[in-house]
């Protein structure tokens, strides 16, 4: 099993967590869980998107073939077992039963099939396996096998990634809508029921239990094992506003906090009434559409990364250091796969060079369209240091505010910046999803294809192709680097350093709840 798989954000940043003792299983599930979630849910297709927010609404109505626990291992989540050939090419897989849709229709292998090769269109390490497989097939209907042109080593790693883009398992009527496209309808065969008539963007998200879910027997662990279901709702409150959030959770009206304020940090930890753990880590990176200018040309690109002064982003935006640390590392700082070899890049800006590429590169001074989502707390105080720092680096910035799911649907256009498209937004990607370079979504550079900023480079994809061939631990860990240095040369992003994200609930109210690198809201339970 390679290290990366074993690795977890309890190595790199902090242990996961279980808090609080479960409930008594013979306890009725009558009441009604409120949390507010880290922004809005405006995209509801966890395939079409890569937001944290989404891929939450994921994982309550879907479930998944495998998943990751909390150790980091790859552990059978729908599948109830597996068999692989000899030479390495022939995977066979055989669902449990008792997997059925919400509305009621078995969950069969065509479902899977068309489930796979709708995500394998758009997530870069199911793109990569897909590439290597010569056929998918439909065994019976609760099995199917794939069979690769060559032996290929990360097939479980795809199959059971715990966070963006989840290989979540759709109808197959859903799965077949075109990966561009949104699906339409929202049913999984998950532990919660989306209730789409209660849904209203911008204020609430409603789920309901699944009553006919049949969870798996292991105690559940990360995103894997008995999804318990113990209350019969669960109510997203959009509450955009910091100070709200806290109100609401001092107060009573809600039961957690997905993303605790940094700002409001001190005050709830010392509150005798909250419960609050740094659980959830990450890192912060400012993304470059490469398809249109200025961005289109990697010396503006590596001015821009030149600009960036994480320590100042860091304090502006987190200000409490026990929960940050400056990385240059495109994979977590700590984990197997951690480099320092950064081309000269550090930590702190150099606006002299950057200027110096500006000029080279015939920058005019055109303005650069950068996104600010305001509402959205962990990322909200960042984009205008961002443009603060750019500006003295040699650009000239128009920075356009607005909420993290118009965001989130802006960044997907690829008309010009002044046609309504964009030029560079910062996100956020929890450390799981960066632990290689398959998975890692900013690493793809497969051009139109690849995720939003549309990096192309070949020889960056010929060395994540070796990368997902290699068996060897030595050889991928000096894999990792060389495509480091390349996403260093061609300014793929910006990295702009690591965080713990702190989550809050209210103490004695909620038991149960289980807290990790991936936000899971199984096992929950109101006394």
């Amino acid at each position: 099993m390679p290290t990366t798989r074993r690795f977890t954000l309890a190595c790199a940043l902090g242990a996961a967590l279980v808090l609080a003792t479960a409930p008594a299983a013979a306890q009725p599930a009558s009441s009604t869980f409120r949390l507010v979630p880290s922004s809005d849910l405006k995209v509801l297709d966890p395939t079409w998107t890569t937001a944290v927010v989404t891929r939450n609404h994921g994982y309550m109505i879907y479930d998944t073939l495998f998943g990751t626990d909390a150790q980091g291992r790859i552990q059978p989540q729908m599948v109830e077992s597996h068999t692989v050939s000899a030479d390495g090419k022939t995977w066979t897989f055989k669902l449990r039963p008792g997997l059925a849709f919400h509305d009621g229709q078995a969950v069969t292998a065509e479902d899977v099939l068309a489930s796979l090769a709708r995500w394998a269109k758009r997530d870069p390490m199911g793109q990569r396996m897909y590439g290597a497989l010569a056929k998918a097939e439909a065994v019976s209907a609760n099995s199917f096998r794939l069979n690769f042109n060559e032996p290929y080593g990360a097939v479980l790693e795809s199959l059971g990634k715990p966070s963006s883009l989840v290989p979540f398992i759709l109808p197959r009527r859903l799965a077949e809508t075109p990966a561009d496209q949104q699906i339409a309808e929202h049913i999984g065969s998950g532990p919660y029921v989306f209730k789409a008539d209660e849904f209203r963007p911008g204020e609430r998200a409603v789920y309901l239990k699944n009553k006919k879910y049949v969870p798996r027997k292991e105690a559940p662990s990360g995103t894997t094992g008995a999804k318990l279901v113990k209350v019969d709702r669960v109510e997203w409150v959009v509450l955009k506003d910091a100070q709200t959030q806290v109100n609401a959770l001092v107060n009573s009206e809600v039961d957690m906090l997905e993303s605790v304020p940094f700002e409001h940090y001190k005050a709830l930890k010392a509150n005798p009434k909250i419960t609050v753990t740094a659980a959830a880590g990450g890192q912060y990176l400012l993304r470059f559409n490469h398809l249109v200018p200025p961005f289109n040309d990697a010396r503006v690109r590596q001015a821009a990364m030149l600009s960036m002064n994480q320590d100042a982003l860091l304090r502006t935006q987190v200000g409490i250091p026990e929960l940050y640390k400056t990385c240059m590392s495109v994979y977590p700082c700590g984990s197997p796969l951690a480099s320092n070899k950064s081309l000269g890049m550090t930590a702190k800006p150099d606006f002299a060079k950057a200027r110096e590429l500006l000029k080279q590169a015939g920058y005019k001074g055109q303005p650069v369209v950068l996104l600010h989502a305001t509402d959205n707390s962990s990322l909200a105080k960042l984009p205008p240091v961002v443009a603060q720092l750019l500006r003295q680096g040699g650009f000239t910035v128009d920075m356009k505010s607005m909420d993290w799911g118009s965001v989130v649907a802006r960044r997907a256009k690829k008309e010009p910046a002044d046609q309504g498209g964009w030029n560079a937004f910062v996100t956020y990607w929890g450390s799981e999803d960066a632990l290689n370079p398959i998975n890692y979504a900013p690493l793809s550079a497969n051009g139109e294809a690849g995720w939003f900023g549309w990096a192309s480079d070949q020889r960056l994809e010929d060395l994540r192709a070796a990368f997902a061939r290699a068996g060897d631990e030595a050889q991928r860990k000096q894999l990792a680097e060389d495509i480091q240095v390349r996403a260093y040369e061609i300014g793929a992003f910006a990295p702009m350093g690591e965080l713990l994200r702190p989550v809050a609930f209210r103490q004695g109210a909620v038991q149960g709840v289980l807290v990790g690198s991936t936000n899971v809201y199984w096992n929950i339970s109101k006394p």
